[in-house]
């Protein structure tokens, strides 16, 4: 009886450990949504008047706002914009992890660039996300005064994460739209546009045909005005 006994307190004080070490994660998680989300997403995550509900965002969700520094928002009338993560990273997988519990929501996906095929994803990335974020990356102007962010900044993790949650007036490309395979095609040649190769010449921001047409207006023309001001006059001089 008193092997017995021992045997189920030693387990006890062995197990004690692993779920002090939970409890404080937990509630730490809970403290922290509680005193930076709470007070627009509500207590209990189902949104207020000021923020939608976090139930089906899931740990993508979270992690593209917190790890975009758009999450938390000083003016909720704006449109979120990229800036330095409020949140260490520690804290961003803590949130995560209590926003993903809230409900039913996509998972972070799993990507690997070197999965991907960069000729295929430069088809589906001028096909479905060039319209807003231009051939470049480089975001550009949408409706009701707002903007398609650039992507020259974003780590693979938050553009995959991008496509399958559709934020803002982005569409939703889940799994029946991309399979994984094509999502790292999508991610590699993203990535790819930080630095693409220029064989033509100055990529001049890849902006397109404006920034283009400014250059050769500017420096083009104008030299060949210049030029020919300078012949005319050592012309005059000699005569």
């Amino acid at each position: 009886m008193r092997l017995v006994l021992a045997l189920v307190v030693g387990a006890a004080v062995i197990a004690a450990p692993s779920v002090a070490q939970e409890a404080p994660r937990a509630e730490r998680a809970e403290q922290l949504y509680v005193t930076g989300c709470s007070s627009c997403h509500g207590i209990d995550g189902k949104g207020t008047d000021q923020a939608p509900s976090l139930e089906n965002s899931g740990a993508a969700g979270a992690y593209y706002y917190l790890e975009t520094g758009r999450m938390p928002m000083t003016d909720v009338e704006g449109q979120p914009r990229r800036k330095s993560p409020a949140y260490s990273p520690e804290e961003i997988e803590l949130l995560v992890e209590f926003v993903a519990a809230l409900g039913d929501g996509p998972d972070i996906p799993e990507v690997d660039v070197n999965e991907g095929d960069l000729a295929e994803g430069g088809v589906l990335f001028r096909a479905n996300c060039a319209p807003c974020h231009a051939a470049a990356g480089i975001g550009g102007a949408l409706s009701y005064g707002r903007a398609a962010p650039g992507l020259h900044e974003s780590n693979p993790e938050v553009i995959a994460a991008a496509v399958r949650i559709g934020p803002g007036q982005m569409p939703v490309f889940d799994d029946d739209v991309f399979d994984e395979q094509e999502l790292a095609s999508i991610v590699r040649y993203a990535r790819y546009l930080d630095s693409p190769e220029t064989p033509g010449g100055a990529a001049l921001g890849g902006a397109g045909p404006i920034p283009e047409g400014f250059v050769a207006w500017v420096l083009g023309i104008g030299t060949l005005l210049l030029a020919t001001l300078w012949i005319g006059r050592r012309m005059g001089e000699q005569e």
